[in-house]
């Protein structure tokens, strides 16, 4: 759906983005690395309007890289 801006279950266009967010406590749609907020990679969310599919994607190809180091 990134990419594509169409829904692979029910092929509709009507993607919303969900930016990811960072919040005290790791509160928010991320991944945390360390102890604090600072650590934290934030993972985008795209919905489907029409039929309610999700799909997360890691935008930064810098967090990419520290999922690695740490995974």
């Amino acid at each position: 759906m990134k990419n594509s801006k169409q829904c692979p279950k029910c092929s509709s266009k009507k993607i919303i983005r969900i930016p990811g967010k960072v919040g005290g406590f790791g509160v928010g749609n991320n991944i945390m690395l360390g102890a604090t907020v600072f650590s934290a990679v934030k993972i985008t969310r795209y919905l489907c309007s029409n039929c309610g599919f999700s799909e997360e994607w890691i935008d930064e190809k810098k967090d990419i890289e520290k999922l690695k180091e740490k995974y």
